[in-house]
């Protein structure tokens, strides 16, 4: 359940903070008739974010046998990828993302039709929202479907609730340290995730596991018990991996640590350059 939540939290807050920024550009441009557009942009994008999440799921749950294990394989080394690409992308345009909307935004309201503040409400929620379908699909592969729909409600509830919070209230939440610590445990998931969709292409036969069984935990940790199951749904765990789980596992971190030092490279160069 906690993966879920968190990701629907996550996701949730980020689609809050996205409208929240519009409705707010919209205030200062003194054009509040506007802002039914966007609520409608929002309505729709949710309704077919709904359909788009229920028709995968229901695409997934018709498949069978070695079908069934590649496309759950695929599905969360996709959303990884995703999930590893969104926390990336915050951190490098997070800064910039209230100035590149509210510029957005005064450019669709040159449209009086609302047409073009309409699409950039609809595709800004309706992103989050084909996202987070794509996450829970992988988290119900490796969990119970009944805790990712509970664990979903809750957090896109709190979403909503701590949105109202952020652009209603005097008081300030600390944002920034929200999605710091939230992006460090959405790694380790994201790394998790590699290594099951790995693990469910082994049995598919795509990938070899090179070696069977690295090693064996079950007998300290089962991977079916409560832990086990929380830990598996949390970071991948599996008490008896073969070694191609154990590479992608590894493998995720050095990749991720090669882009995050070369990211952080890029800003000293260019103020070496203008220096």
């Amino acid at each position: 359940m906690f993966p879920s939540l968190l990701l629907s939290l996550r996701e949730g807050i980020e689609a809050a903070l996205i409208i929240g920024i519009i409705i707010g550009a919209l205030t200062k441009l003194h054009q509040e008739e506007l802002k039914p557009v966007v609520w409608r942009g929002v309505a729709i994008a949710v309704v077919l974010s709904l359909v788009f999440g229920f028709g995968l799921n229901y695409i997934g749950m018709e498949f069978e046998g070695q079908f069934e294990e590649v496309f759950e394989g695929i599905a969360m080394l996709l959303a990884a990828a995703i999930l590893t690409w969104m926390i990336l992308w915050m951190q490098r345009h997070g800064s910039q993302m209230q100035q590149e909307l509210e510029a957005k935004t005064t450019m669709a309201t040159k449209d009086r039709s609302g047409s073009a503040l309409f699409v950039l409400a609809f595709l800004a929620v309706f992103r989050e929202g084909v996202e987070l379908a794509i996450f829970l699909l992988a988290i119900r592969a490796a969990s119970n479907p009944s805790s990712v729909l509970i664990g979903a409600a809750l957090g896109l509830g709190s979403a909503i609730f701590l949105g109202w919070m952020i652009f209603a209230s005097t008081r300030k939440l600390k944002l920034r340290q929200f999605f710091q610590i939230t992006n460090v445990l959405l790694l380790f998931f994201a790394a998790g995730l590699v290594a099951l969709g790995v693990h469910e292409l082994n049995e598919a036969g795509w990938i070899p596991p090179i070696i069977e069984n690295v090693w064996n935990m079950n007998h300290i940790i089962s991977d079916t018990s409560e832990v086990g199951l929380l830990l598996k749904a949390l970071f991948g765990y599996n008490g008896n991996p073969s070694l191609s789980e154990v590479f992608a596992y590894l493998g995720y971190f050095l990749i991720l640590g090669a882009i995050i030092l070369k990211n952080q490279r890029r800003p000293m160069n260019r103020k070496a350059i203008t220096a």
